[in-house]
């Protein structure tokens, strides 16, 4: 503790991560708004961690600031877990979702500009301030926010462009993690949407099932080796890809590698046992995306936001008001109004307005209660994690232009 500041380790954060998730659970258990509007339980009980961090700043003046190193672990984790459960017949039989879905991202990345910058020159403020309360913090996040702020500051005469998309990426994650489960819920009644059969979930344990499968540490402790073992030639393969110009976040190679090992290794080794698509997989997927959904939250500062206000909310509103507009009137209509239309709807309500891993935990507790959509796992993270930086890069630098 220095000054106003309470810094807390990456170990503690870690352990304060586990009893929010658990608290999440408790009260996703208990109250049936939450569960019926499929709430993942890391976004109710990071919600009220991050409230309750407000609260003691607010009566104390004191911040508390978490070391998030261990969150960002279980970020690759839980991807190369994605890519472990893979098929490339999957893939193949994707194709045409995996292309609509591009296209229908590509052209809101540019919607999200003109939305941002549409109301912010309504009101009389700067237009950069509409793209950075656009693409380069919603779809974008903290880390595209941060990497633009500077330019903003500089050239456009935002002063506090660093405060404004940290602020907007933050409150924009917030949205995304409430809005994905209700909008499924709509849908899925609207159009009586049933899940169609499947031979086992990506990602979760689902809900009121009986276990079929063994697990114990054996099979999870055989998931972790093959994880580790994808990660460390992961980790190999994104030191290239940085040495030639291509920078890439680690869980990226990382979902690379474990794509082509599962499609690779159980033919060459048939006698092997391979984890895809099992409960061990999936126990250690869902607990590494949980607990990265309750510290990301658990450790916004909400405080920070509370200057920020006015126009900023404003332009939030228009962008959350849009984002709900077009994922049910032009996203799922074109996705194929089923039941994956239904699951990416809840994820691209995630991935616009916050990140991946959102999009993920939306859909993950889409799945949970209604059954198990292995593409969309696919095609979302292929998506987000290949064609959006840099397609938003140039947009952003038009739009400034």
């Amino acid at each position: 503790m220095t000054d106003n500041l309470i810094s807390v380790d990456s170990f503690l954060a870690y352990t304060i991560g586990i009893l929010v998730f658990f608290v999440g659970m408790r009260l996703n258990r208990r109250i049936g708004f939450l569960r019926s509007y499929n709430i993942p339980e890391p976004v109710t009980g990071g919600i009220i961690a991050a409230l309750m961090g407000l609260m003691i700043y607010l009566i104390t003046g004191l911040e508390l600031a978490y070391d998030l190193e261990t969150r960002d672990r279980l970020l690759v984790y839980f991807f190369t877990a994605i890519g472990i459960n893979a098929r490339v017949t999957d893939l193949f039989s994707g194709g045409r979702p995996l292309l609509i879905l591009l296209g229908l991202t590509l052209f809101y990345i540019v919607f999200q500009n003109i939305i941002g910058v549409s109301v912010a020159t309504a009101m009389g403020q700067p237009p950069a301030i509409g793209v950075l309360v656009g693409s380069a913090s919603l779809i974008g996040g903290h880390g595209t926010a941060i990497a633009w702020a500077p330019e903003i500051a500089a050239e456009h005469g935002v002063a506090d462009a660093l405060e404004i998309g940290v602020a907007a990426a933050t409150l924009g994650l917030v949205a995304a993690s409430l809005i994905g489960g209700p909008i499924a819920k709509i849908l899925l009644k609207r159009h009586e949407i049933s899940d169609k059969p499947s031979n086992g979930l990506i990602v979760g344990i689902a809900h009121e099932k009986e276990d079929t499968e063994q697990l114990n540490h054996i099979s999870v402790m055989a998931v972790i080796l093959v994880l580790h073992i994808a990660i460390i030639i992961g980790f190999i393969l994104n030191t290239w890809f940085q040495s030639i110009g291509l920078k890439l976040p680690l869980f990226v190679a990382c979902l690379l590698v474990a794509i082509v090992m599962s499609n690779t290794l159980p033919r060459l080794f048939p006698r092997m046992h391979w984890p895809a698509r099992t409960r061990a997989l999936a126990m250690v997927s869902d607990f590494s995306l949980g607990l990265f959904i309750a510290m990301s939250l658990m450790g916004m500062q909400l405080w920070s936001i509370a200057d920020l206000a006015g126009p900023l909310m404003i332009i939030l509103s228009a962008q959350i008001g849009a984002t709900i507009v077009f994922i049910l009137f032009v996203l799922f209509p074109l996705m194929g109004r089923d039941y994956l239309a239904t699951v990416l709807s809840a994820g691209f309500a995630g991935f616009s307005l916050g990140a991946t891993p959102t999009a993920v935990a939306n859909m993950t507790a889409v799945t949970k209660s209604h059954g198990p959509a292995p593409l969309a796992f696919i095609i979302l993270p292929l998506v987000g994690a290949f064609f959006v930086d840099l397609t938003n890069a140039v947009v952003i630098q038009l739009f400034l232009g």
